[in-house]
């Protein structure tokens, strides 16, 4: 699935991105976008793909910003592959489900990689997906790794490439805790999806 989309991420502060995203449920994803810092062009990257993670950003196109690698950030990667579940309705079959603890939620499982994820899925009652919410493996602002809450938000549904999906959401952090609103670093609208 090929999806487009524009949004603010918060990188220090809020800034405005433009955003392609390639997402193979099970297998990998790689999200590239476009932002500015100080009036200067970034552009970059987050990707998992045959069992590792990747990050690496620009500065003018060739200036390296940031580049990651390694276990952690593949585990991390790992779990936001597990996450994007909520924007590729057609993966749920590639899950093991079972009931959540509450009457509006559904767990799915996944081995991604050499991690077994879990994401819970909650619906609103007249079924429209409602949130996501799992503990993946990350840093959130320079914490230790280690496991923390990770969440995605569905503020919007809309029918793209005959499918409905979710088309405005947020992501952050400590989803669901009293850091939520620090936590929260992506906000997006979803404008066009193409299920290859």
């Amino acid at each position: 699935m090929q999806l487009t989309m524009h949004g603010r991420i918060r990188i220090g502060k809020w800034r405005s991105f433009t955003a392609t995203q390639i997402v193979k449920p099970g297998e990998g994803y790689i999200w590239a976008a476009k932002t500015r810092i100080a009036g200067l062009p970034i552009t970059g990257y987050d990707r998992y793909s045959s069992g590792s993670g990747h990050r690496r950003w620009r500065l003018l196109g060739a200036i390296p910003m940031v580049s990651a690698a390694g276990p952690d950030v593949t585990r991390s990667a790992a779990g936001r592959l597990a996450s994007e579940i909520v924007v590729v309705p057609t993966a749920f079959r590639a899950a093991t489900w079972t009931p959540g603890e509450d009457v509006d939620t559904a767990v799915a499982t996944s081995r991604i990689g050499h991690h077994t994820q879990h994401v819970m899925v909650r619906v609103h009652p007249n079924g429209r997906l409602r949130d996501v919410l799992m503990h993946r493996w990350g840093n959130p602002e320079g914490s230790p790794f280690a496991l923390y809450p990770f969440g995605v938000s569905v503020e919007e549904e809309a029918v793209l490439g005959g499918i409905t999906i979710p088309s405005v959401i947020r992501a952050g952090w400590f989803w669901r805790t009293e850091r939520q609103n620090e936590g929260e670093f992506f906000r997006a609208a979803i404008t066009d999806a193409v299920f290859l």
